[in-house]
């Protein structure tokens, strides 16, 4: 049998990773970027490991809403189908319906009338919601509210 007296740095060793390891597993990531998230699906998916364990431990990692355990799925399949590019083709990203026609209509309009609303701006433009109005009268027309109108 072997003594612990013999190795005391073995034995201190041993400690220091068993606490190092038990708190690195309860550590979690926020707000990993997905490209870091889908290099790791791939790095697992490499060394064989399904889907499901890869769900798992992406979880455990950077919590439960890193990614549904079907995308995970799916990018596991676009990996063992020989994908290597871990950057999404942007299918999900959200197009701006800002134009500059839609901000040179919404300028007309407003130096029509000298006082307006963005509810009556959006009367006036039905398509486009009172948040992006908004958006376009401060950000793109640079006008500010005053109490007794804009300006």
């Amino acid at each position: 049998m072997l003594s612990l007296n013999a190795y005391p740095h073995t034995f201190s060793l041993l400690i220091v990773v068993v606490i190092t390891v038990e708190t690195w597993t309860d550590t979690i990531i926020a707000a990993p970027a997905s490209c870091k998230v889908r290099a790791v699906i791939r790095f697992l998916h490499a060394e064989g490991h399904s889907a499901a364990e890869i769900h798992r431990r992406l979880c455990r990692v950077y919590g439960d809403n890193v990614m549904s355990d079907s995308c995970v799925r799916e990018w596991r399949r676009k990996f063992r189908d020989g994908r290597t590019d871990m950057r999404d083709e942007g299918g999900q990203e959200r197009h701006s319906i800002v134009t500059d026609e839609l901000v040179q209509k919404v300028d007309q309009c407003v130096r029509g009338k000298h006082r307006f609303t963005i509810l009556e701006l959006s009367e006036e433009f039905p398509q486009t919601s009172r948040t992006t109005l908004c958006r376009i009268v401060t950000d793109r027309l640079g006008y500010q509210r005053k109490a007794h109108g804009w300006s």
